[in-house]
This record gives structure tokens, sequence and C-alpha cells, in this order.
């Protein structure tokens, strides 16, 4: 068995997975600081065993050059999404016209598409230094609304085709299975949206636990678990909100998108005389299960019911600059007690560093002031948060932890002469040098180990997508009868 060594210039001696150490040039050892030449032991479950610094590599060891860090935890994806990058800044958009655009690459996705598409997208990410995942998704049924196993493809096709991609990509997967009802509060449903729909709670939460059973069958809680999530309180009536409070399994992560816009604030005082926050409390579902996605436009009463109860709050900066959704007050949340984590969202970049770091110029920005989040804080809410949001055990470089690790080089054209200290504040993407699933090599200088180049997937998929697209809509113009006009 020969040693693996994997460095900034790309060298590398290929050895079998059986190899049970990580040794780290320099490593990430929290509050006590960069340790140099630390060895991990990694058990046979994938997580580390022991931490030695100062020894040796040994033969049949994965070699980390650089500075290795415990890899981050995404805890906010919508795979399909993926395919907007670059696409929806025609005369400046608004959130409503990417709406509308991402409405469209919904509506074409089928199971096989979306395990392509998603498997690129995934890829992307454990080479980027994300090594789990919360997938978002609500793309349930067929275009008409009728489930998947209802004639056309078997049952849950669609959340299995993400179960494949993620075991193919490697990275840790949960499926936020999505309940989503209705159009707007007291609106039915648009017809891009029936796909999306079960009809009522009682119907989601029964398709849930099916969804539940089947993926437990299929796949180890380790790589493949199902969680719950309602999509707004614009999509899930109020009625619908009360049986889900009652019946939802004990122990399932619970995330839900909240108060991303102002319009949704607006709609639900007008409603229900409440802010969607308070609108969840009165309902009990607000606890610590519970992962509120961008909280952008909360107000100081929601950020006590939120962090009062030690519940999540998943920010995703790159994308809520993206759709000028404005500035989530993480410090705020922070203080009030919340777990903060990071997502990628629409994928408007699928890069770590630059959400820890939108993550500490946010609040820059929101206060005027510099140093609400030090680098081990920044660090702490991309890995730890986003696997808590999860429902998982958290990366680290601890006994105890996975051992999910990216290495980062810092003698970059972006890194150079930083502190080893001071890289969550330099470092981007491009400077990951090798990721580590479980203490085996997942990617290296941005290539995937298995898959080979994520852009050459991703290319590739979104055009399938993009025909795809192109004959749905030319399909509807066909069928779609002329009017005269008089």
């Amino acid at each position: 068995m020969t040693q693996q060594v994997i460095g900034p210039a790309g060298g590398s001696e290929e050895s079998g997975p059986e190899g049970r150490a990580v040794w780290c040039e320099y490593a990430w050892l929290g509050a006590e600081g960069i340790g140099a030449a630390v060895r991990v032991g990694v058990d046979a479950e994938g997580c580390v065993s022991s931490v030695l610094p100062g020894v040796p590599a040994q033969e049949g060891d994965v070699v980390l050059h650089g500075v290795v860090f415990p890899a981050a935890a995404n805890a906010h994806s919508h795979a399909f999404h993926r395919a907007l990058r670059g696409r929806t800044h025609d005369r400046g958009g608004t959130f409503w016209t990417w709406r509308e655009t991402m409405y469209a690459a919904a509506g074409a996705l089928t199971p096989e598409l979306y395990e392509e598409l998603a498997t690129a997208v995934y890829a992307e990410m454990v080479a980027a230094g994300f090594t789990s995942v919360a997938e978002f998704h609500y793309v349930h049924h067929l275009a008409d609304g009728t489930p998947y196993g209802e004639g056309t493809g078997g049952p849950h096709a669609m959340e299995l085709a993400l179960a494949r991609a993620a075991v193919r990509a490697g990275i840790r997967l949960t499926v936020l299975d999505t309940c989503y009802l209705a159009g707007g509060f007291g609106q039915p449903l648009e017809d891009g949206q029936r796909r999306f729909s079960d009809g009522t709670a009682e119907r989601w939460l029964e398709r849930l636990g099916a969804l539940r059973a089947t993926v437990a069958a299929l796949y180890p809680e380790h790589l493949v678990s199902v969680g719950a999530a309602l999509h707004s309180v614009r999509a899930v009536p109020e009625r619908d909100l009360a049986v889900i409070a009652r019946h939802l399994p004990e122990g399932l992560p619970l995330h839900i998108h909240l108060s991303e816009q102002p319009a949704e604030n607006e709609d639900c005082l007008a409603a229900t005389g409440l802010t969607p926050t308070g609108l969840l409390h009165r309902h009990g579902l607000v606890h610590e299960r519970l992962s509120a996605v961008h909280a952008t436009h909360v107000t100081g009463q929601d950020i006590g019911l939120l962090g009062n109860a030690r519940a999540g709050v998943v920010l995703c900066p790159t994308t809520e600059a993206d759709l000028a959704d404005g500035l989530g007050p993480a410090g705020p949340f922070r203080l009030a007690g919340a777990t903060l984590a990071l997502g990628t969202d629409q994928h408007a970049v699928v890069d770590p560093w630059l959400e820890m770091r939108a993550l500490e110029h946010g609040e820059r920005l929101r206060t005027g002031t510099r140093g609400h989040f030090d680098p081990e804080t920044l660090l702490d809410i991309a890995s730890s948060g986003g696997a808590r949001a999860q429902g998982r055990r958290g990366a680290g470089i601890r006994p105890g932890s996975v051992a999910d690790l990216m290495a980062v080089d810092p003698h970059t054209t972006r890194t150079a002469g930083s502190t080893r200290e001071q890289l969550a504040y330099t470092a981007t993407a491009q400077d990951v040098r090798a990721v580590v699933v479980g203490g085996v090599l997942a990617a290296r200088d941005g290539v995937h180990a298995a898959l080979g180049e994520p852009a050459a997937l991703l290319a590739a998929a979104i055009a399938r997508l993009d025909a795809a697209v192109r004959d749905r809509t030319h399909r509807s113009a066909a069928d779609t009868p002329t009017r005269e006009h008089h």
C-alpha cells in the first residue's frame, strides 16, 4: 500500500480507502490554535479516534499539505437552482421575476434530469469543501401534480434521484421533504406549483412517513437521512400548520423559509395579525429543532422568540445579496441564543469561505463596525452549525467528530501573507487543495476523486435541462389555442 500525498502542486500517489489516518501539515484545533504535523486517526465509522500533534506520517496515511480545517456543512440547498446561475440578471430583475425563471426549470425536471444535475451540483460542493448538505426539496410529483408511482415512475422518484446523486458524489445528504400547499395566503396554487403539493398536510405527512421508511431501508443514516420542511407560512395554510404541529414525528429537523421578503411579512400580518415567526410560535413550531432560513426581515420580538427557543437560523449571505433580500441580523440572533448556520441556497456561489466572509461583512455593513465573528466562530458556524441544522454529528479535528476535512493552501495569490489563523478572511474555494470525507480522499485541487471535473458535469446537465425547458415551452405553446381578436 502506497502513501497518498496531496499538495499544492497536485501531485499524488494513490492508496486505497483502507488507510485509517489523515496526516496534516498544519491543522486547525479550535481554541488550541494551529497544530503542526497532526496525525488524525479515523475509526471504521469514519469518525476521529485520535489526534496526535507533532508526529510523522506513516505508510498509508492520507497526507494533506497546507492548513486543514473541519469541512463545511451546507444547511440550505435547492440543487436545481444551480441551473439559474448567471441567467436572471437581465434588466436588473427582481426576486419575483427570478422566481418565474425558477418555475420554468422546476417544471422541466424529471428524475433522470434531476439526478444528473444534482450529481454535478453535489460534486461541485464536495470540491469546494462541503461534505454534507440539507436539500430543501419540494419538486415531489409530475408536472401536473400526479404523484410518481401512479402510472409513471416509482414512488419517491425525485427524492430517490437526489439520494443516488449524493451517494455518487460522496456527500452526506439530508432530504428536507417540504410541505407546499398554497400559492399564498388564501390563494390557490399556480400552475407551476402543482407538482410541489400533496394537497393537504395529512397527505404530506403520510408521504413523509413512507419516504423515511424507504430511505432508511436503502441507505445508512450517516449517508442519507430525511428531515422535514415547510416551504413558508405563505405556502402552508394555518389549518395545516396546526395539523403538522400535532403530528410531525419527534426529533425530526424542521426547516422553513422565514421572513425572506417584506411582502411575506405584510401578507402574514394582514391574514393572521402575526409575523411569520409569531404564527409559528402560536402553533408550537418554534423550538430547538427548527431552522429558520433567511430570517432577513424579522422584528426584535421574532429574534427573541427564536433565540429563547435555541432555534437555528440558516443564513445564505451570497444568495441574499444576489436576490437583494437584505442583511439578516446575524449578530442579534447569536446574542439572543440562536444557533447560526450557512447555506448556499440558489448556488449563485458554492464556496464556504465566501459565505463565512459574507456573514462577517454583512454585519459590518449593517452596523458600521468590524470584528463581529472571529475565525473560530465563523468556522464553527460553517461546520458545526450546519451539521446541527441537519441533525448530524459535526466534523472536527477532535475525537468523536466526523473525519470530514478540507485542506487550504496558505500560499496562493489570495492567501499569501495571511496568518494561518486568519485564512477565514482571505481563502476561497479555489484555495481548497483537498477534501476528505470520513477519512477518505473525495476531491483534490477542485477535481472530484470519482467524478472528475465538476464543470464538465454541470455544463452537460444544464444543457440537457435547457433542452427540456425549451421542449416543454414549445409543447405548451402548441397546446394553447389561438384567439381571434375583434
